[in-house]
């Protein structure tokens, strides 16, 4: 009866299995300067363990993701220090990707270290994420990235499409400020952290942002496969409409991160190129992000 239903459920099409957005990596170490007792390295693999479940196991969105279409994303936090049992010190770096059309290459979203990590987490608890309410500091940490991550895919496919996420990345920003720990705040000196991570992207200044985005990895990274010329172009006007925002805003986090995160793909996808048109393309990038002229220069390398 059972191998009846199946046969039923694979012809009515209804075997489609549906999954969480995310597809997440966690890796939690401890530098090797940090004594740590028996008990503190459970507590660790615990959260370990903890940080995976939340992020692998929460419905971030109202959308259904197919097994293979969850975002593809990591997280590496390392603890610099152990105050008390746990309590943890340190910084986390998270990273996410998504796939180029007809290839199995996958380009690079968001590379970006937070040393705004100071978090508490007790033996057998539960990460458990509910929207517009503050439990604890990790928990909040986690969310806002899940929701940034993901506002970041969605706008890599169609323009703005990540607003509604980064809508709810700004409110885990601001139910977390009562907390009191850093990284929440826009009164934080270096302008380098949650904060102005969403709050930037939101504000109308960075449009070009938005669109760079979508025009980068909608019309240039999906194309190379069928039109490689035509994809570097499309990558380059991409870039170009950073601009005005690169003029108004040169040091900001969302536009350095962003660049700094594809200086690989710079290297790989112009690697067959013209000289010229690698030079067009490092005269830009130096324009965009003056302070790494050292770097974008290995790409006529």
């Amino acid at each position: 009866m059972k191998g009846l239903i199946s046969l039923l459920l694979v012809f009515s099409g209804m075997t489609i299995s549906y999954a969480q957005e995310l597809n997440c990596q966690v890796s939690v170490i401890v530098d090797a300067k940090v004594e740590i007792s028996s008990t503190e390295k459970e507590i660790i693999k615990q959260m370990e363990q903890s940080i995976f479940d939340l992020m692998n196991n929460t419905q971030w969105t109202k959308d259904k993701f197919k097994t293979e279409e969850r975002i593809k994303c990591n997280i590496q936090i390392q603890i610099r220090e152990i105050p008390s049992t746990g309590t943890y010190k340190g910084y986390i770096q998270v990273q996410s990707t998504r796939p180029s059309f007809n290839s199995s290459y996958n380009t690079i979203l968001l590379n970006f270290e937070d040393e705004n990590f100071a978090v508490s987490f007790s033996r057998n608890a539960v990460l458990v994420y509910a929207q517009n309410q503050y439990r604890d500091n990790l928990t909040s940490i986690l969310a806002f990235y899940a929701y940034y991550m993901i506002g970041l895919d969605y706008d890599s496919f169609s323009l703005k499409g990540g607003t509604p996420y980064f809508i709810e990345a700004q409110s885990v920003v601001t139910n977390a400020q009562v907390g009191g720990a850093p990284g929440w705040k826009s009164s934080e000196s270096g302008k380098r952290n949650r904060f102005y991570l969403v709050d930037n992207i939101l504000q109308p200044v960075f449009d070009p942002m938005r669109e760079c985005l979508y025009m980068y990895h909608r019309k240039g990274i999906d194309k190379l496969y069928e039109d490689k010329v035509a994809g570097k172009k499309a990558i380059y006007d991409a870039l170009n409409k950073l601009t005005p925002l690169a003029a108004t805003r040169p040091n900001a986090v969302n536009l350095l991160s962003f660049l700094f995160c594809k200086i690989p793909e710079f290297k790989n996808v112009f690697s067959d190129s013209e000289l010229k048109e690698k030079q067009d393309l490092v005269a830009l990038l130096k324009r965009l992000d003056s302070a790494n002229s050292a770097r974008y220069q290995e790409i006529l390398d």
